[in-house]
């Protein structure tokens, strides 16, 4: 094979070592002995992990923690690292899925308060670590250190799975459960632990923090990838590298899947960095965050940035990766301007609106049939009626002599064909409701932009996201006075939907309406800075602007359905789900690709964030994107085929819960199948019915003291042509 050369990092920040390095290494050479990890030399011996060296990678990761807790976080990577090779030995060789499952799960036992004794020197590592860690930390942070260990053991059995079949990922299922088997979360965790930097509980699942975790956690496990390449895959026959992945999806050679892999990780890195510079400083206002809590964000920031500068330090040193076990690459700062122009940064914020779009679409892969519902023409009239109710057809509030649609448009766009789909054996009433749900998702994803997006006000669509969320009381009882369309169409939209729910499902349904609108939002931020965003936090944002989320929540709250609560939070679930988000996601971006690029000026498609990417012209962006919606429905299909009925049978499932499932999957059907129809036959997306010039909907007006009646002002002579875009369940 030909010689395997590491790219030109990114490194924007430098290491630094811990001047406690001496006392973490003799430590946790002696702690490994004890744990019995050094008595099986087919796994370790004591020259093996002196050439590792996870004190120096420690040092390097935790700079400035004090010797004691240096000491504390060197025993956990020892930990993790053996746990890595014991079972790459112990199971991975053998293919023993049965044995592998049953040590996985008996590992959780040891994270509970009355763990039994341990068996191997996995178990007893951590049976020594858990109480020596968690007392110091709060429940909370307990809660998430626990799941992200959990993610780390169980996952392994993901790469088992891929090894047995012989399997590669495709790139999005790749970075999802990267993410997990990968433990990058879980180190972020320990950067809390290790820097006093305890996260206040009500910010962890928000987005800025959780973009910073997760965009840190993708660059530690692609730097990974890009050092451990020639050892795992050409030497050990792994599956689980992103320069694999990318070899085999975009049908390359290792230097240029090694590129594509590099630039990925550059463009995660400027994420990382555009999150903390925009979105943290927003998140402190609108939260009320105190000084007290700010600080210790700050502190969790700089904790994640001295790991990224150590991780990279390490592995240029250690013998896990390298051949001499010397550096052979940069140990301080690196930022060349390819990286400041290249994959995630200025080259992202370099787009002409209004560019010429015509691109050929591919027929999209679909293997499903359509049925529809013998209510669809009375669903039809139904909605119109609806809609002019809500004063969806009247003119702005505040904007004189606009509106966002008439009839005319709402017929064109034929929402109860798509609800007609996805639903066939609904009631005339359940099809009606589930057409205006899309109607309002609809109407909201095109008011905001032409509201607060040509006038650039960003507080104004906060603001509106607090109103509405007044309009979905968990108690069912009160509610403001609507003061436009949007408002009246949630306020008579909640009550019908929520009113049979117990209150644990208006919960859950209620945060998936916020999440979609919270995610028109991020939409507006992107246009007021000009950016096309990262592909990784693009696929994971679209699910939530095209709607999806809240759509199957409504799907999965309906009564009746008989599924277990914990079985929609495994692996298999998930992976129905999430496929079966992005394939509609995607196939909504090919055929809206001329409307939003060339009509509307936008910067969230997939084709526009795959060429600005890749650096390719529109039709290989097309093609990449048929591409990953092709993988992710040949992915659905293996897991509803294959994975779930091998689950089902692990906990065995009895036949109602059988049942209940097989028409989960269904659904998931009907609902990708009813969206690539509408797509084809929705009078949306041609451009015949399209108006020029382009709308006003980014144009940047007036700003100042004294410029909305101008921004007001500007917004008159173009309101009537807008055209919308279908929000949720394939109505965007």
């Amino acid at each position: 094979m030909p010689s395997y050369e590491l790219p030109d990092f990114y490194l924007p920040y430098p290491p630094r070592l811990n001047p406690h390095l001496e006392t973490a290494r003799a430590h946790t050479r002696a702690w490994a002995r004890g744990m019995g990890m050094l008595d099986d030399p087919d796994i370790w011996d004591e020259q093996r992990l002196e050439a590792m060296d996870y004190g120096l990678m420690c040092a390097y990761t935790h700079p400035d923690c004090p010797a004691a807790e240096l000491d504390l976080i060197t025993d956990w990577y020892v930990w993790v690292f053996y746990f890595d090779d014991h079972f790459l030995e112990t199971f991975k060789r053998s293919r023993d899925l049965d044995g592998a499952q049953a040590y996985l799960d008996r590992l959780d036992a040891f994270m509970a308060d009355d763990p039994p004794e341990p068996a191997n020197p996995v178990e007893r590592g951590l049976a020594d670590l858990w109480p020596r860690t968690v007392p110091a930390m709060s429940p909370s942070w307990r809660r998430r250190f626990v799941r992200v260990t959990r993610d780390l053991t169980q996952e392994s059995m993901w790469e088992l799975f891929h090894i047995e079949r012989d399997a590669v990922s495709n790139p999005i299922e790749y970075i999802e459960e990267r993410r997990k088997v990968g433990g990058a979360p879980w180190s972020a965790a320990l950067v809390e632990h290790a820097a006093g930097a305890e996260l206040p509980a009500r910010l962890t699942a928000g987005r800025p923090v959780r973009v910073l975790t997760e965009s840190f956690a993708d660059a530690v496990h692609l730097r990974n990838d890009l050092f451990s390449y020639e050892r795992e895959v050409r030497q050990e026959g792994e599956l689980s590298n992103c320069v694999l992945v990318c070899e085999r999806f975009f049908d390359c050679d290792t230097r240029r899947a090694v590129e594509i892999t590099n630039d990925l990780l550059t463009s995660r890195l400027h994420q990382f960095e555009h999150t903390a510079l925009t979105e943290l400083p927003a998140l402190f206002v609108d939260e009320g965050v105190t000084p007290d809590e700010q600080e210790r964000v700050l502190r969790y920031v700089k904790g994640l940035q001295d790991w990224q500068a150590g991780g990279h330090a390490w592995h240029t040193a250690s013998s896990r990766y390298t051949r001499t076990g010397r550096p052979d690459g940069p140990l301080g700062m690196n930022v060349s301007r390819a990286h400041l122009t290249g994959a995630g940064g200025l080259r992202n914020h370099a787009r002409t609106p209004g560019t010429e779009a015509a691109v050929r679409l591919p027929q999209p892969y679909m293997p499903f049939p359509v049925r529809d519902n013998p209510h669809l023409e009375a669903a039809r009239a139904a909605d119109a009626a609806w809609c002019a109710a809500m004063g969806f057809f009247d003119a702005l509030p505040g904007i004189p002599a606009t509106a966002l649609w008439t009839e005319r448009l709402l017929v064109g766009f034929d929402l109860a064909l798509c609800a007609s789909g996805i639903d066939p054996d609904a009631s005339a009433e359940e099809l009606v409701l589930a057409t205006n749900w899309l109607a309002w998702g609809t109407y909201g994803d095109d008011y905001y932009p032409r509201v607060f997006g040509a006038a650039r006000d960003l507080t104004g669509a906060k603001l509106a996201n607090r109103r509405l969320r007044q309009f979905m009381p968990i108690d069912l009882t009160s509610m403001p006075v609507p003061l436009n369309a949007l408002e009246r169409g949630l306020a008579d939209l909640w009550p019908r939907t929520a009113g049979p729910m117990p209150a644990e499902s208006r919960r859950a349904f209620r945060t998936a309406v916020e999440d979609m609108i919270e995610s028109w939002v991020w939409e507006l931020a992107g246009h007021l800075l000009n950016r096309v965003p990262d592909p990784v936090d693009y696929i994971e944002m679209r699910r939530r602007t095209f709607g999806s989320d809240m759509t199957m929540s409504l799907a999965r709250l309906a009564p009746g359905r008989g599924i277990p609560a914990p079985l929609y939070r495994t692996r298999e679930f998930l992976a129905m789900a999430d496929t079966a988000q992005d394939y509609a996601c995607l196939v909504n971006d090919l055929f809206s690709y001329q409307k939003e690029i060339e009509f509307e000026g936008e910067l969230h498609n997939g084709v526009l964030v795959m060429q600005t990417f890749l650096g390719c012209d529109p039709q290989q962006g097309v093609a990449v994107v048929d591409a990953l919606l092709t993988s992710r429905m040949r992915q659905f299909e293996h897991v509803t085929t294959v994975d779930l009925p091998v689950l089902l049978d692990r906990i065995a499932a009895d036949g109602p819960i059988r049942e209940a499932v097989a028409g989960y999957v269904t659904e998931l059907q009907d609902w990708m199948a009813a969206i690539v129809r509408w797509h084809q036959r929705t009078r949306r997306y041609p451009a015949s019915e399209l108006t020029r010039p382009a709308p006003v909907r980014w144009m940047q007006g007036p700003t100042g003291l004294g410029s909305t009646a101008a921004r007001i002002t500007s917004l008159a002579p173009a309101a009537s042509a807008a055209s919308a875009r279908p929000g949720p369940a394939g109505a965007r």
